[in-house]
């Protein structure tokens, strides 16, 4: 499940022998397998690896550590899984308290908040070694994410994209291609209301983050407009493009395409169900699909509603914990497994993500993965969640203008704007909290 919303005691010398002697440099560029730390068989090293793989994708990591563990005698991982919220909880105070986990996965919007708070240690060593560059990967934003002040603070391992869900069956009942999803904002809106005329509210419209905010930042990015100024010193998605896209997606309600007050997740159990023909939504929801009997469905690019393409996207990222008393021994196998498991990111992507490396992007066994495959056709213009600290209580603001104008508690124009009043002084309050 996507998200709710801390310098290595290894001297670099030390490392880069270590990384040279496992081959590292051309380990995410090859196919090269990585080598354990050369320890005797009375001194395994057992790292912790924590994430919030709840959900489907929880099946995928437990096989990979699984693996990892059976190929590495000499390094044993111990994973605990926790829903994001918890793992966000739990986290700091595990490394104040000196029993922080060796490795984590985080957002990549969350990764600039914990390495300002000393929560993450940088990786500049780490991927200077493996040779890693900005050209190796598919998103040059979600490259930059993994930095903050500077330094490499994260190591991408995927993306997660939104994207769109049509049922064929239901398409076939309002007479329509279910072959032939709609690309445009006119041939969206066609459809729409083609499936209207049968008696069927289209698009159901959920007026939470999962997934109404992602949608609404989706149109806003489309129309060409920003959630923040580009030194993310003032909230701007209260503008004519903000207020375009929300009234866009208020208007689904309004014009009778989508019931009124959509539950949480009740938009997803209606287009299992039958009850609607598109789902906006993650893609990590395919494997979910792919386990309801009989259920014919496709997934396709969000449709261009405004006039440039943009879509809602997150990334999830390798980090190291900061020790109270690092271990350069944990260090060493920390890396190996980041290593390792960047190697098998195609097994991974099974679990319902996309590549953030183009040698995976356009290898034969990601093209094999005909849905993963519709989410990547828009990797060139993923946008994601500003990388700055503190940025998760600013979004929260756009949470809160979403919800209120598709309930209809305030006019799209008056919830963006109350929002970005209080996310500007959010992240002004941050920049002196954070001295960003």
């Amino acid at each position: 499940m996507p998200p709710s919303r801390f310098a290595s005691a290894l001297s670099r010398r030390h490392f880069m022998t270590w990384a040279l002697g496992t081959g590292a440099a051309a380990a995410l560029g090859g196919c090269q397998e990585s080598r354990a730390p050369r320890e005797s068989k009375d001194s395994k090293v057992t790292l912790t690896f924590w994430n919030g793989f709840t959900g489907g994708d929880g099946a995928y990591i437990k096989k990979l550590v699984e693996q990892f563990n059976q190929a590495t005698p000499g390094i044993q991982v111990k994973m605990n899984i926790y829903l994001w919220a918890d793992f966000f909880q739990k986290v700091p105070g595990a490394v104040i308290s000196g029993q922080a986990p060796d490795v984590c996965v985080m957002h990549l919007d969350g990764i600039p908040t914990n390495a300002a708070r000393g929560i993450i240690m940088p990786m500049d060593d780490l991927a200077q070694a493996l040779g890693l560059k900005a050209s190796d990967y598919t998103s040059q934003e979600v490259w930059q994410g993994g930095l903050y002040k500077g330094r490499r603070y994260g190591i991408p391992f995927d993306m997660h994209p939104l994207g769109m869900y049509y049922n064929k069956g239901v398409l076939r009942r309002a007479g329509l291609d279910p072959e032939k999803p709609p690309r445009t904002g006119d041939e969206y809106m066609a459809a729409l209301e083609q499936l209207k005329g049968k008696g069927i509210q289209g698009h159901w419209m959920a007026p939470f983050l999962f997934t109404g905010t992602f949608q609404f930042e989706s149109l806003l990015w489309q129309f060409g407009g920003e959630l923040f100024d580009p030194g993310v010193t003032r909230a701007t998605f209260d503008s004519d493009a903000g207020v375009r896209a929300l009234t866009w997606l208020v208007d689904l309600v309004k014009k009778g395409y989508s019931p009124p007050n959509v539950g949480q997740d009740a938009d997803f159990i209606a287009f299992q169900n039958g009850q609607n023909a598109f789902n906006w939504n993650g893609i990590w929801q395919l494997n979910a699909l792919d386990e309801v009997p009989g259920l014919e469905w496709g997934a396709a690019p969000i449709p261009r509603i405004g006039p440039q393409e943009a879509v809602w996207g997150n990334s999830h990222q390798f980090v190291l914990m900061r020790q109270r008393s690092p271990d350069p021994r944990k260090l060493e196998a920390a890396r190996t497994f980041i290593q390792w498991m960047s190697q098998r990111s195609v097994e991974w992507l099974e679990s319902g993500k996309i590549p953030v490396l183009q040698r995976v992007a356009e290898s034969p066994e990601f093209k094999s993965l005909e849905m993963q495959g519709q989410f990547a056709r828009q990797a060139p213009y993923i946008r994601f969640p500003p990388a700055v600290a503190g940025i998760s209580d600013a979004l929260a603001l756009v949470d809160k203008a979403v919800n209120q104008a598709v309930l209809g508690k305030a006019s799209p124009a008056d919830a963006l704007k109350a929002a970005a009043a209080q996310a500007t002084q959010v992240v002004r309050d941050n920049h002196e909290k954070y001295g960003d």
